[in-house]
Protein backbone atom coordinates (compact mmCIF):
# COMPACT_ATOMS: atom_id res chain seq x y z
CA UNK A 1 0.00 0.00 0.00
CA UNK A 2 1.20 3.48 -0.84
CA UNK A 3 -0.28 6.79 0.18
CA UNK A 4 0.33 9.69 -2.15
CA UNK A 5 -0.60 13.35 -1.97
CA UNK A 6 -1.69 14.98 -5.22
CA UNK A 7 -2.36 18.58 -6.16
CA UNK A 8 -5.62 18.27 -8.11
CA UNK A 9 -7.40 20.61 -10.48
CA UNK A 10 -11.00 19.41 -10.91
CA UNK A 11 -12.73 19.72 -14.32
CA UNK A 12 -14.68 22.72 -12.96
CA UNK A 13 -11.40 24.54 -12.16
CA UNK A 14 -11.42 24.04 -8.39
CA UNK A 15 -7.98 23.24 -7.01
CA UNK A 16 -7.35 20.83 -4.16
CA UNK A 17 -3.78 21.35 -2.96
CA UNK A 18 -3.69 18.24 -0.75
CA UNK A 19 -5.70 15.30 -2.09
CA UNK A 20 -4.75 11.90 -0.67
CA UNK A 21 -4.89 8.74 -2.77
CA UNK A 22 -4.30 5.20 -1.52
CA UNK A 23 -2.61 2.84 -3.98
CA UNK A 24 -3.38 -0.86 -3.48
CA UNK A 25 -2.75 -3.73 -5.86
CA UNK A 26 -5.72 -4.78 -7.98
CA UNK A 27 -7.85 -7.59 -6.54
CA UNK A 28 -9.46 -10.68 -8.02
CA UNK A 29 -12.69 -12.20 -6.69
CA UNK A 30 -14.12 -15.59 -7.70
CA UNK A 31 -17.77 -16.66 -7.63
CA UNK A 32 -16.91 -20.35 -7.62
CA UNK A 33 -19.32 -23.20 -8.30
CA UNK A 34 -18.18 -26.63 -7.12
CA UNK A 35 -18.98 -29.71 -9.21
CA UNK A 36 -22.16 -30.29 -7.16
CA UNK A 37 -23.41 -26.72 -7.83
CA UNK A 38 -22.75 -25.33 -4.37
CA UNK A 39 -20.72 -22.16 -4.04
CA UNK A 40 -17.22 -22.30 -2.58
CA UNK A 41 -16.82 -19.54 -0.02
CA UNK A 42 -14.55 -18.60 2.85
CA UNK A 43 -15.38 -17.32 6.29
CA UNK A 44 -12.68 -15.12 7.74
CA UNK A 45 -12.08 -12.61 10.46
CA UNK A 46 -11.88 -8.98 9.32
CA UNK A 47 -10.10 -6.94 11.96
CA UNK A 48 -11.08 -3.48 10.68
CA UNK A 49 -14.75 -4.22 11.38
CA UNK A 50 -14.13 -6.62 14.27
CA UNK A 51 -16.14 -9.54 12.92
CA UNK A 52 -16.14 -12.50 10.59
CA UNK A 53 -17.16 -12.10 6.98
CA UNK A 54 -18.52 -14.73 4.59
CA UNK A 55 -16.92 -14.13 1.19
CA UNK A 56 -16.01 -15.57 -2.16
CA UNK A 57 -12.31 -16.40 -2.49
CA UNK A 58 -10.46 -13.19 -3.32
CA UNK A 59 -7.20 -11.39 -2.89
CA UNK A 60 -4.54 -9.16 -4.32
CA UNK A 61 -3.27 -9.69 -7.85
CA UNK A 62 0.52 -9.84 -7.81
CA UNK A 63 2.39 -7.28 -9.92
CA UNK A 64 3.74 -10.01 -12.21
CA UNK A 65 0.43 -11.80 -12.93
CA UNK A 66 -2.72 -11.21 -14.94
CA UNK A 67 -6.01 -10.89 -13.01
CA UNK A 68 -7.18 -14.37 -14.10
CA UNK A 69 -3.94 -15.94 -12.87
CA UNK A 70 -4.38 -14.10 -9.57
CA UNK A 71 -7.97 -15.35 -9.28
CA UNK A 72 -6.90 -18.95 -9.91
CA UNK A 73 -4.05 -18.65 -7.39
CA UNK A 74 -6.28 -17.13 -4.70
CA UNK A 75 -8.95 -19.82 -5.17
CA UNK A 76 -6.36 -22.58 -4.81
CA UNK A 77 -4.52 -20.98 -1.87
CA UNK A 78 -7.61 -20.06 0.14
CA UNK A 79 -9.74 -23.15 -0.48
CA UNK A 80 -7.66 -25.85 -2.17
CA UNK A 81 -10.17 -25.82 -5.08
CA UNK A 82 -9.26 -25.69 -8.76
CA UNK A 83 -11.60 -25.05 -11.69
CA UNK A 84 -11.03 -25.39 -15.42
CA UNK A 85 -13.96 -23.25 -16.64
CA UNK A 86 -13.60 -19.51 -16.05
CA UNK A 87 -15.64 -16.50 -17.17
CA UNK A 88 -14.70 -12.85 -16.68
CA UNK A 89 -17.65 -10.93 -15.21
CA UNK A 90 -16.11 -7.47 -15.34
CA UNK A 91 -14.21 -5.12 -13.12
CA UNK A 92 -15.19 -2.42 -10.70
CA UNK A 93 -13.47 0.31 -8.72
CA UNK A 94 -14.09 -0.43 -5.01
CA UNK A 95 -13.64 3.19 -3.86
CA UNK A 96 -12.71 5.41 -6.82
CA UNK A 97 -12.72 8.61 -4.80
CA UNK A 98 -9.58 7.80 -2.81
CA UNK A 99 -8.35 4.35 -3.90
CA UNK A 100 -6.45 3.72 -7.15
CA UNK A 101 -7.19 0.07 -7.90
CA UNK A 102 -9.74 -2.26 -9.45
CA UNK A 103 -11.43 -5.52 -8.50
CA UNK A 104 -11.54 -8.10 -11.31
CA UNK A 105 -14.55 -10.40 -10.96
CA UNK A 106 -14.75 -13.97 -12.26
CA UNK A 107 -17.02 -17.01 -12.24
CA UNK A 108 -15.43 -20.46 -12.02
CA UNK A 109 -17.38 -23.66 -12.77
CA UNK A 110 -16.92 -27.31 -11.90
CA UNK A 111 -14.39 -26.71 -9.14
CA UNK A 112 -12.93 -29.68 -7.27
CA UNK A 113 -10.80 -29.69 -4.17
CA UNK A 114 -7.29 -30.82 -5.12
CA UNK A 115 -5.37 -29.89 -1.98
CA UNK A 116 -5.73 -28.40 1.47
CA UNK A 117 -5.82 -24.61 1.66
CA UNK A 118 -2.39 -22.96 1.83
CA UNK A 119 -3.00 -19.93 4.05
CA UNK A 120 -0.66 -17.11 4.99
CA UNK A 121 0.05 -16.58 8.69
CA UNK A 122 -2.21 -13.50 8.58
CA UNK A 123 -5.20 -15.46 7.24
CA UNK A 124 -7.70 -17.00 9.65
CA UNK A 125 -10.36 -18.57 7.43
CA UNK A 126 -12.40 -21.68 6.79
CA UNK A 127 -13.90 -22.97 3.54
CA UNK A 128 -17.70 -23.13 3.40
CA UNK A 129 -19.91 -24.70 0.71
CA UNK A 130 -23.34 -23.09 0.34
CA UNK A 131 -26.29 -23.60 -1.97
CA UNK A 132 -27.35 -20.77 -4.26
CA UNK A 133 -30.40 -20.15 -2.07
CA UNK A 134 -28.30 -20.09 1.10
CA UNK A 135 -25.99 -17.47 -0.41
CA UNK A 136 -28.88 -15.13 -1.23
CA UNK A 137 -30.42 -15.80 2.18
CA UNK A 138 -27.09 -14.76 3.76
CA UNK A 139 -27.17 -11.53 1.74
CA UNK A 140 -30.73 -10.83 2.92
CA UNK A 141 -29.81 -11.51 6.54
CA UNK A 142 -26.72 -9.28 6.37
CA UNK A 143 -24.24 -12.14 6.77
CA UNK A 144 -22.71 -11.37 3.36
CA UNK A 145 -21.97 -7.65 3.35
CA UNK A 146 -18.56 -7.03 1.74
CA UNK A 147 -19.05 -4.62 -1.17
CA UNK A 148 -16.85 -6.43 -3.71
CA UNK A 149 -18.49 -9.73 -2.82
CA UNK A 150 -21.94 -8.26 -3.40
CA UNK A 151 -20.83 -6.74 -6.70
CA UNK A 152 -19.51 -10.12 -7.87
CA UNK A 153 -22.67 -11.92 -6.77
CA UNK A 154 -25.02 -9.42 -8.39
CA UNK A 155 -23.02 -9.31 -11.62
CA UNK A 156 -22.99 -13.13 -11.78
CA UNK A 157 -26.72 -13.19 -11.15
CA UNK A 158 -27.41 -10.51 -13.76
CA UNK A 159 -25.35 -12.44 -16.32
CA UNK A 160 -27.44 -15.58 -15.74
CA UNK A 161 -25.10 -17.72 -13.65
CA UNK A 162 -27.80 -18.34 -11.05
CA UNK A 163 -30.39 -19.58 -13.56
CA UNK A 164 -32.65 -22.13 -11.93
CA UNK A 165 -32.44 -20.31 -8.61
CA UNK A 166 -35.34 -18.30 -7.23
CA UNK A 167 -32.97 -15.30 -7.26
CA UNK A 168 -31.95 -15.63 -10.90
CA UNK A 169 -32.19 -12.58 -13.08
CA UNK A 170 -34.91 -13.05 -15.71
CA UNK A 171 -32.87 -11.05 -18.23
CA UNK A 172 -30.14 -13.53 -19.14
CA UNK A 173 -30.30 -17.26 -19.82
CA UNK A 174 -27.78 -19.63 -18.29
CA UNK A 175 -24.57 -19.89 -20.30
Amino acid sequence: MNLREDHVRLPNGTELPEFHVIEYPDWACVVCFAEDGRLVMVEQYRHAIGRCSLEFPAGAVNADEAPLAGAKRELLEETGYRAEQWVFLGKCAPEPSKHAHYAHLFVAHGAVQVQDPNLDASEDMATRLLTKKAVFDKVSSGDIFHGIQLAALFMANEQGFFAGSEHASPHHPAP
